[in-house]
């Protein structure tokens, strides 16, 4: 398995495997962290299981594509929740950033922190040219994350998301290489 870690002040991101499963069912399973979520709340650990699959066995790739983090607390190491970054085209550099935070960790600054690592990782390491996001327009909290990051909104997509509530529209967001990095 590669081992990448991504170190902030008061979080690790590490690559999920199957011992995580646990955690990330729990998270899932939070009515709070489905709301504006596409997935939607797994029947059991069963499909939980088949959903984190294919993120466990990209994480074992020798050339990843899907990275798919654990956050964990630095001071307890309880886990926070799951940071994703896929990778586009590489003619392209780019990749799009997604989190799912458990609600104890919400207002606490830790999406925040975790995301500017991983653009921070996005453009040191993997030397992506552009990193994107999205979040349903009514998701106020992902929003502030993504704005306090240094990603500026583009743009809105109608009716892309279908949540429970019903169709949602999108806000689109970036950050580019080129752009000043908010890392305080």
């Amino acid at each position: 398995m590669t081992e990448i870690e991504i170190l902030t002040e008061r979080t690790k991101l590490r690559l999920i495997d199957l011992s995580d499963l646990d955690s990330i069912h729990q998270l899932h399973s939070l009515p709070e962290t489905d709301e504006y979520n596409a997935l939607g709340i797994p029947k059991n650990i069963d499909e939980t299981k088949f959903i984190i699959l294919p993120w466990t066995t990209e994480n074992q790739l020798s050339e990843i594509k899907n990275y798919t983090f654990a956050i964990e607390n630095n001071s307890d190491g309880k886990f926070i929740g799951l940071f994703g970054l896929k990778l586009g085209n590489k003619k392209y550099k780019r990749a799009e950033v997604w989190y799912k935070i458990h609600l104890d960790y919400w207002k606490k600054g830790y999406a925040t922190e975790s995301l500017k690592a991983v653009i921070n990782f996005g453009f040191e390491t993997l030397k992506l040219h552009r990193i994107e996001a999205g979040c349903a327009v009514d998701n106020i909290g992902s929003f502030k994350v993504l704005e306090k990051s240094g990603m500026i909104r583009e743009g809105r997509r109608r009716q892309l998301l279908p949540l429970k509530s019903g169709w949602s529209d999108n806000f689109e967001y970036s950050i580019l290489e080129t752009d000043k990095r908010k890392n305080d």
